[in-house]
């Protein structure tokens, strides 16, 4: 049985979206095994923002812990971090 051209077409869009080649993406396939959509750059750089306002949310608290900022500071951060969340979510729904 051989594929259709629209069949190979899809076949070819799916293992390029999961980074696999055709093989190993039918292999996973039919062995049960997940096969994941690579996160799009979109989600990589968010990623990589949420790190670094982890890393800002950290030195807040430690700065509130040392005495040296007010907890508004800390409440500000994580009100911040909340819209972070909601923006996530909304990329999450797409």
């Amino acid at each position: 049985m051989e594929l259709t051209p629209q069949q190979y077409e899809l076949l070819c869009q799916q293992s390029k979206q999961c980074g696999l080649s055709k093989r190993v993406f039918l292999v996973r396939l039919i062995e049960g095994k997940p096969v994941k959509a690579r996160p799009s750059q979109e989600i990589k750089a968010l990623r990589t923002e949420i790190h670094h306002i982890g890393n800002n949310i950290n030195q807040i608290a430690r700065s509130v812990n040392a005495g040296i900022a007010k907890v508004e500071d800390a409440k500000r951060g994580l009100y911040l971090l909340d819209q972070v969340y909601e923006l996530l979510y909304e990329v999450a729904k797409k």
